[in-house]
């Protein structure tokens, strides 16, 4: 049973509080859940100490029995010491999708190769459609 420490969605239309759990990976974002650890509530400013609540002490026995901890709440372990968040990269992100299908055509052109149609669909064969075999 694969476990992820993530955030479960509570609180009211508009007014989102978020309850910080362990979980099965299978079951829905806001469903069952094995242990509570935390809450975080966006709607409170950054210094309020009453932002983000998390108890280490659970966090580090479910991180030592292999949980892993999503995105969001890496960022919260990051900043609390527990867990190093790597920094992402992704430099292709910054370049419109113009310009990346641009310098693909270009690297596709330079290799020699022809450059894929984005449509998708299959070239129609040409000539006559083959016929049916005739019935004796």
């Amino acid at each position: 049973m694969p476990v992820v420490i993530r955030m479960a969605r509570a609180g009211t239309k508009k007014r989102p509080v978020y309850h910080i759990v362990a979980a099965d990976s299978r079951s829905p974002r806001d469903g069952r859940f094995i242990e509570r650890l935390g809450y975080f509530n966006p709607l409170l400013p950054k210094e309020n100490k009453d932002r983000l609540k998390l108890d280490l002490d659970k966090v580090k026995a479910w991180m030592v029995k292999g949980a892993q901890p999503s995105d969001r709440v890496m960022r919260f372990l990051d900043a609390a010491g527990i867990a190093k968040r790597e920094k992402r990269n992704n430099p292709l992100k910054a370049i419109p999708r113009k310009e990346r299908k641009a310098q693909a055509e270009a690297a596709a052109k330079a290799a020699g190769e022809k450059p894929k149609a984005e449509g998708g669909a299959a070239p129609k064969a040409e000539g006559k459609p083959a016929e049916a075999p005739a019935a004796s």
